[in-house]
Parts: C-alpha cells; structure tokens; sequence
C-alpha cells in the first residue's frame, strides 16, 4: 500500500504532521505556506496557497490522498477535486482540530488512514504521549486570568473567536480572547473584524500580536496600542499559538513561558 500512496498536504500544520509520523517521503504536494520541516518541504512540490491552490498542477502530481482544514481551505477547493474523474479523484481527508486538546483526535485520524504503513502507529503513540503531557501541564487554574485581544490581521483589524482553535490555546493559560464570541463551525465569524469603537476594547489587559498570518513587527505596536489604551502589547509566535498537530508539543511550553 505504501508505495502507491501520494499525499498531498494543503495545510502547514498537516504537512509537519505528514513528517512527525515518518511519510515525508509520501509527500508529493504543499502549499507554499507549509514550510516546516524546511529540510524536508523544499523538496516537495507548491501548489500555490491555501486559499489559492493551483489545481491543474496538483491533479497532475496525482495524490492519492489530499489533506485539508474547514478553517484554513476553501470549500470550492475541495468540491473542485471531488468533482476529478473517478480514476483520478484522491482521497480528501478533512481536519477541523477546534481545541488543543483535539490534536489527540487529529493524530488517531491521520494515523487511521495510514495505519499500513510501518511505523505510522508507533510514531502516532509517542506524539500523543508528547502532547497529552503538555496538555496535563498547562491547567487554566495555575494562571492568572486576562482579557486578551489578539490580532491576526490590519486594515481592517481583525482576530479570532472564542471556539476557535487560536483562542482555546489561549484558554489553556486562563487568558480569556474578547470579544465574548463564538463564531461557529465555519465561515467569516469565526474571525471578527475590531472596528475599533467597540465598548469592551476597554476591558482589554493585553493585545497580542501574532506574527502570523499578518506579520506584526515593532512598527504596528503604536496602532495597537491606541486600539487599546490601557492594554500592554507584545508581539507572539502565531506558530507556536495556531499551529496543531506536533507543534502544539512547543506551543503549550511556549504559552506556558508567555503566562508566567
């Protein structure tokens, strides 16, 4: 089974995963956003973004499997290629982790659909005891509560919802995301926009800044700051923060340093 498999990786997170588990060699597509493990990924083939996949050059490196995220890939996207030819149309294998906690989850299913090949299972074990470790380690209760705005975009600003995956991290370290939303299963309200008028912005202790999807540097703090007067501001690792799968073992530590 194992020879005849070629996975196609249209998400970061999923693609490190691919490697944790020891099919680097499987891989035959990414995005041009997946880049760790660099050593690994620079031989692997883009196929544009994750928003943006170029399809007639994934179908022509003929996946048998492509890995995707309701919050990071488009649905046309995933329609596009169920729509391929029968003899062509790959396995889609779709991830929705919401929770650090769901990485346990995210492991046993991409180890499920591999489960053939040798070693997958043991490398699925150790990743998970890796995690459920950390996870045990990083109690809300130890931490001292804040309100928190953190920012993955400008102009217009915008950040992330209760009962997305970004804010239950966060969560972790007692450090509760405003606004008080939930913004669903998927769509645009999982990621609201901050006008900037906002009544609860006052309430805000610390604004984060994360250096990704946006790259927030040094010259946004001032911006951020007048959003949030009476807030401190520091720029984070949206890495180590928003990415699951085997990063969520350094992320939890990191967030864990952050809220010390």
């Amino acid at each position: 089974m194992a020879a005849a498999l070629r996975i196609a990786s249209l998400v970061p997170s999923l693609t490190e995963l691919v490697v944790a588990l020891g099919m680097a060699e499987l891989l035959v597509a990414r995005t041009g956003f997946c880049v760790h493990p660099a050593d690994v990924v620079r031989r692997i083939a883009k196929v544009g973004g994750t928003k943006d996949v170029n399809l007639a050059k994934l179908r022509r490196l003929a996946p048998t499997h492509v890995l995707v995220n309701v919050d990071e890939n488009r649905l046309d996207t995933v329609q596009a290629i169920q729509a391929w030819p029968a003899d062509e149309r790959p396995q889609i294998v779709v991830t929705h982790p919401n929770a650090p906690e769901d990485n346990l989850e995210l492991i046993d299913q991409i180890a499920a659909v591999f489960d053939d090949i040798e070693g997958v299972a043991s490398s699925a074990q150790g990743l998970r005891e890796a995690i459920a470790h950390e996870l045990a380690l990083t109690q809300r209760e130890r931490h001292a509560p804040q309100h928190v705005l953190y920012l993955i975009w400008r102009e217009p600003w915008m950040t992330v919802a209760r009962d997305t995956y970004i804010a239950r991290m966060l969560a972790r370290v007692h450090w509760d995301t405003l606004p008080a939303v939930d913004g669903g299963a998927q769509g645009a309200a999982r990621y609201p926009v901050v006008r900037g008028d906002e009544a609860w912005l006052a309430e805000v202790q610390q604004v984060l800044l994360s250096s990704e999807p946006y790259a927030f540097g040094a010259q946004h703090v001032g911006a951020a700051r007048a959003l949030c007067p009476n807030a401190a501001v520091r720029i984070v690792d949206g890495e180590a923060i928003s990415w699951y799968g085997p990063r969520a073992v350094a992320g939890l530590r990191y967030l864990r340093g952050l809220a010390a």
